[in-house]
């Protein structure tokens, strides 16, 4: 698992996805997108890592969060759903998964 490292302790990364269907255009969802920087910006200055970005696509619109923890009732999630309850959108969320690291190692440097 990607692990991150805060003050030399080590702590897993998990993401989690709000899908919204129909897609949404990208002024419809602007609200929202000052909603997830804010909330970056509250998490960085705690020293928190949560970050969400909007995927717009053809025929779903994703609002994809990476964060140090699975808890997806944090006030955070309360503010995005009651936005998505002021625009009426429907929308699911996933549930969150540890983001797994499947970078394989470096081979090792030829020698001479």
């Amino acid at each position: 698992m990607v692990r991150e490292s805060v003050h030399g302790v080590p702590k897993t990364i998990w993401t989690y996805a709000y899908e919204i269907v129909p897609p949404q255009p990208e002024i419809r969802m602007a609200a929202i997108t000052t909603l997830l920087d804010r909330e970056h910006q509250d998490a960085q200055r705690e020293e928190r890592t949560w970050v969400g970005r909007i995927v717009l696509g053809q025929h779903i619109t994703h609002i994809l969060v990476v964060s140090d923890s699975p808890d997806q009732l944090r006030p955070v999630n309360a503010r995005l759903e009651a936005e998505f309850k002021a625009l009426k959108l429907v929308v699911s969320l996933t549930a969150p998964m540890a983001v797994v690291d499947d970078r394989k190692p470096a081979p090792p440097a030829p020698k001479d």
